[in-house]
């Protein structure tokens, strides 16, 4: 049986630091569920920001592989969260893939009582049961009670 992969949608990659000390947690986190992650900051790593077009082509790699993945993990921090990641979510969504995301940022940005973040993001996500298809630590992400947990290894 072939791993599933899993996109990793995320903004960690536009910093050093944080490319070099968060984003590898995220990463071996997924992996330890027996996921193939697919980070895109390491898949895009050989393109030549000096080249025109570079941004186009980054964006249809990115686009290509939120389709061919099976599923998406995306960090939604920040208020609002960025706007390529909701790009990819809103992607992934429409291609009715399964969808984990992390927070563990406490700013509210919403309108609703019930969601944290604008209700859009949690709108691929079950009616019931959300909450399980939201990570607020790194070590929740393995957790056998949570719905990535489970897809990962079902």
């Amino acid at each position: 049986m072939t791993a599933k992969t899993i996109y990793l949608a995320s903004p960690l990659g536009f910093s050093v630091e944080s490319r070099q000390l968060l984003l590898p947690r995220y990463v071996e986190a997924l992996q330890a569920l027996g996921l193939r992650v697919w980070e895109p900051f390491a898949r895009n790593a050989g393109v030549d920001l000096d080249q025109p077009g570079w941004a186009y082509a980054v964006s249809q790699q990115c686009l290509q592989d939120v389709r061919e993945a099976d599923g998406l993990f995306a960090i939604v921090n920040g208020t609002p969260p960025d706007e390529g990641v909701m790009v990819e979510l809103g992607v992934a969504f429409a291609l009715a893939k399964p969808v984990f995301l992390f927070r563990d940022d406490f700013r509210r940005c919403t309108d609703s009582d019930h969601y944290p973040l604008n209700l859009m993001v949690y709108a691929g996500l079950p009616q019931q049961g959300w909450e399980s298809y939201v990570h607020d630590s790194i070590n929740s992400i393995g957790s056998p009670d949570k719905a990535l947990a489970q897809w990962a290894l079902g």
